[in-house]
């Protein structure tokens, strides 16, 4: 007696299936030979539009790497490829270095709209902390120091293992400093000097800046060697 179908193994009964449905299986074989051709030239497209786009935003940035000269339209060149490929990453880098360039030539309200735009369409990207402490030092560069000094202390507490730290953290000490804040502007150069290194420049910079804090306001509790990588950085208000 032949066995039911219930009886036979797996191959045997996808072989069946295949004999009672030849025509839909050779469609569904050609469906994915398609489909797998199609996937393969997406990604195939995707890598040649990021390849031109790397291309065109080394065609801007290489000439300004090799020194001072006319340069035209940085910032306007950074934008053209940021809108000519989008979704590519080199356009990302661009949109942020174009905001980088209008900061350069003093041009703070175009920067600070192009940062505003690189968060709102990059907000899960790793260089958001960058265009957040751009949208912070524009304000800072503006002369809105309490918009600036919010900006930046955000920028901290929501960032807090971002690369830009230290920059963040030593503009804000800037600040209160010259808001006669001395507590607090020390307790971020002491930040500056645990994260960045005193031997770097950054670290040496704020290592120098306390020490004239201290020469300014002897008053001023002296630090406690060691104590500067021994609890969590905590913002003061």
């Amino acid at each position: 007696m032949e066995p039911n179908a219930a009886q036979l193994p797996l191959s045997d009964k996808v072989w069946a299936w295949l004999e009672r449905n030849r025509k839909q299986a050779v469609w569904g074989a050609l469906a994915l030979v398609v489909l797998g051709f199609l996937i393969a030239y997406f990604l195939w497209q995707q890598g040649e539009k990021e390849i031109t786009a790397s291309q065109a935003l080394s065609d801007v940035t290489v000439p300004l790497m090799l020194g001072p000269g006319p340069h035209g339209d940085v910032s306007g060149a950074y934008l053209k490829i940021a809108a000519t490929y989008p979704k590519s990453s080199a356009g990302t880098r661009a949109l942020l270095l174009a905001g980088g360039s209008f900061f350069g030539d003093g041009k703070y309200d175009q920067a600070k709209a192009e940062f505003e735009r690189f968060v709102r369409e990059h907000h899960d990207s790793p260089f958001v902390s960058e265009a957040l402490l751009g949208i912070a030092a524009c304000l800072d560069a503006q002369g809105k120091t309490n918009e600036a000094v919010t900006a930046y202390k955000e920028l901290i507490e929501r960032h807090p293992t971002a690369t830009v730290m230290p920059q963040a953290k030593f503009a804000l000490a800037n600040l209160y400093e010259a808001q006669n804040k001395p507590e607090q502007a020390r307790e971020l150069f002491e930040a500056v000097v645990a994260q960045a290194g005193p031997y770097r420049s950054l670290g040496s910079e704020a290592a120098m800046r306390l020490e004239e804090l201290q020469s300014k306001l002897p008053k001023l509790p002296p630090t406690t060697p060691g104590t500067t990588n021994a609890a969590p950085f905590k913002l003061s208000n």
